[in-house]
């Protein structure tokens, strides 16, 4: 039984729809309905709920085999700030961006301190278990 057998296992769609539904929801602005609406014109029936669930439960285990793979930080990025609204309440979006524009990688924090700053660092420089990006240096430096 590989991994994806073993994460899958009991559920009631095929590992290529969950996967399919959880890709879609994150990389496009679609609501949990939009994709239903897709999905039954595939000749699938689901209710909003269900894909709802999948993204809480696949997502995290999503990020860490991704993480696995990534490459390392390049040397050059960027720290962009922001204060937004999510779900009515506002926060601090902290984002490492590439100079091209690409988001290395985010933090969202409830208040703007050094903390929510390393917090960024230490997610964004993170790669692989016990190997650092370019910004190794720093996460070292800082967490003392």
């Amino acid at each position: 039984m590989n991994f994806a057998d073993h994460l899958f296992k009991g559920r009631h769609f095929d590992h290529l729809i969950i996967g399919l539904c959880v890709r879609w929801y994150v990389r496009f602005k679609l609501s949990y309905r939009d994709l239903i609406e897709i999905m039954a014109e595939r000749g699938l029936s689901m209710a909003h709920t269900t894909i709802m669930r999948w993204v809480i439960r696949f997502i995290p285990v999503f990020e860490q085999r991704r993480r696995k793979y990534a490459k390392p930080v390049g040397r050059s990025w960027r720290v962009d700030e922001a204060y937004i609204k999510v779900k009515g309440q506002w926060v601090y979006l902290y984002r490492a961006v590439y100079k091209e524009g690409q988001t290395v990688d985010f933090y969202l924090s409830e208040h703007r301190d050094i903390e929510a700053a390393k917090a960024l660092f230490r997610k964004a420089t993170y790669i692989g278990e016990g190997r650092f990006g370019a910004w190794g240096c720093l996460r070292r430096r800082w967490s003392t």
